[in-house]
């Protein structure tokens, strides 16, 4: 449904806090950047096998870490974050020196590296890891107990880095193409990670859960949950088959859980519809509940909502919608679409994630309650848009860009929806989107160029303008007899995104630039004129 308002006054001012960028250090450039001692050698598969002692707060073990050569060389980096240490890295079977400068660890191999060859090394390591402050967003571990005492524990570190728990090729670009996750507990509760258990094997007082991942994960999707879980699951027919839908609670939120957990199925249903098949369906999909709100690990989805509709209660909109659905059901399962099968190769591109998936809530509400439905929601969550810096972040130094990238994206990509002659067009763009980059790591410039040929319109100085400033467009314009005067400013070098307006009932297009242009709206009297509420400007009206 196109919605309008007057253009009579600015609707709303947005006053940019300017952000001052942090100074970078050189650790920053070794985390965040493409090394030459990361660029020679290509993940091919991760063994990962750790014990967690959670009434320590301590975890041991080893990564295997096997990968191709791609061009000669005889040192590669390992990142792991102290307070863990490495004890010992070996390359069949013997021991290898190492030089450390931080988190950043160059290891310096015996044999000849040829290119085409797979090799392997093992990490060994053990250490209390860095206990999360603010999980998701500054993540570790946490640990905590459930209401009977028993250990609560669950990892999250997106941007922090999965080296902060495990040792591993810390940077995104490369994601392994398959990994085992082994990890022993106390005998009394039982680990959760991604893919599927293949093995429960008994210790006299643990057990050891065995879980295998088929298809390429990024590090930081790579998650371990233990808790006193009782399971219940599905299967969803979708549109590659049978998908195996796995959910594991605390056992006293079970008959919450088999509740809730109803709009899992329903996020599928909806997410299929706009964006393709669930790109993992050798890996199944689960919920997990956690100890904190939430993150998009990948089929492993953790979720620590509370059972209740809405972000912790609260619709972030204000429309209402919000409390539709439950926040982290959606937005954190809308990530195996954008995050986990389109993954940025940098962090300054985490706009990639977070803007298609904050958009994806209201893909849903749009599935399930109407086109009207999706736009409240999205038009009301732009009243949290700061606009304090710009959505794209700064590359090789591990740096997101700003928050705004949730709901300025949204609204970014919600404008563009408007463009396109019919819906049904935006649908096959976004399923092309997860077909055409399925299980890839990406740049914006990858993105942009697909969305431009697939819309058949130079979408360059419409992303610079949003992903790139903080300037909202401004659309100026003066009426006077039937005739409308009008003209954007506070724009970038050649944006001229059309607005759809509206005079007296007679639905009309404006195309303006940074010059003034002058339209015959073809009505007479016309003392007001509306502007389609969907696209994310704003409107002045000036003085005759």
């Amino acid at each position: 449904m196109i919605r309008f308002l007057v253009l009579a006054v600015l609707l709303f001012v947005v006053l940019p806090v300017y952000c001052q960028t942090p100074l970078f250090t050189a650790q920053d450039t070794l985390r965040g950047s493409i090394t030459p001692e990361r660029a020679w050698w290509d993940l091919n598969y991760y063994g990962l096998d750790i014990e967690v002692n959670p009434y320590e707060k301590y975890i041991s073990g080893s990564n295997t870490i096997r990968y191709k050569v791609l061009s000669k060389n005889q040192v590669l980096q390992i990142d792991l974050q102290s307070p863990l240490t490495i004890t010992k890295i070996t390359q069949d079977g013997n021991d290898l020196i190492y030089n450390s400068i931080g988190n950043a660890h160059w290891v310096t191999l015996l044999k000849p590296q040829k290119i085409g060859e797979y090799n392997e090394i093992v990490v060994t390591y053990s250490g209390y890891p860095k206990e999360a402050k603010n999980p998701p967003w500054d993540g570790g571990f946490t640990w905590s107990t459930d209401q009977n005492g028993r250990p609560f524990v669950a990892t999250s570190c997106q941007g922090l880095g999965a080296s902060i728990w495990w040792p591993n090729k810390d940077h995104m670009y490369d994601e392994v193409d398959s990994m085992a996750i082994s990890v022993t507990v106390p005998k009394d509760v039982m680990n959760v990670s991604n893919g599927r258990l293949r093995e429960i094997e008994e210790g006299l007082n643990s057990k050891t859960y065995h879980w295998f991942v088929a298809n390429p994960i990024n590090n930081y999707g790579v998650n371990v949950n233990i808790g006193d879980y009782v399971y219940f699951g599905e299967t969803y027919q979708g549109e590659n088959g049978p998908l195996h839908m796995d959910y594991y609670v605390l056992r006293d939120n079970l008959s919450l859980a088999k509740k809730q957990f109803k709009q899992a199925g329903l996020m599928m249903e909806a997410f299929e519809h706009w964006f393709g098949p669930y790109p993992f369906y050798e890996d199944g999909y689960k919920l997990v509940e956690v100890p904190y709100l939430g993150m998009e690990h990948q089929s492993s989805v953790t979720y620590g909502n509370k059972y209740q509709n809405g972000y912790l209660g609260n619709d972030l909109s204000g429309s209402g919608w919000g409390l539709k659905f439950d926040f982290i059901i959606i937005h954190e399962s809308g990530h195996e679409w954008f995050a986990n099968n389109i993954t940025y190769k940098d962090i300054a591109d985490m706009w990639i994630h977070e803007s298609f998936t904050a958009y994806s809530e209201n893909l849903y509400l749009d599935y399930y309650f109407g086109t009207e439905a999706s736009a409240d929601y999205v038009i009301g969550t732009r009243s949290r848009i700061r606009n304090d810096r710009p959505i794209i972040g700064v590359y090789g130094v591990n740096y997101e860009g700003s928050g705004d990238m949730y709901y300025k994206g949204a609204n970014m990509l919600h404008t563009l929806r408007q463009l396109l002659e019919d819906d049904e067009k935006w649908r096959q763009i976004l399923r092309g989107l997860n077909k055409e980059f399925y299980h890839q790591t990406v740049s914006t410039q990858q993105i942009e160029n697909y969305l431009s040929e697939q819309t058949n319109i130079d979408l360059s100085a419409f992303f610079n303008q949003y992903l790139r400033t903080t300037k909202i467009p401004v659309l100026e314009f003066t009426l006077e007899d039937g005739e409308i005067k009008y003209r954007y400013t506070n724009i970038v070098k050649d944006f001229d995104m059309p607005v759809r307006i509206k005079a007296n009932e007679q639905e009309q297009w404006l195309f303006p630039k940074a010059a003034w242009q002058t339209k015959n709206l073809n009505t007479k009297g016309a003392t007001q004129v509306l502007v389609d509420e969907n696209f994310y400007i704003l409107v002045k009206k000036l003085s005759e």
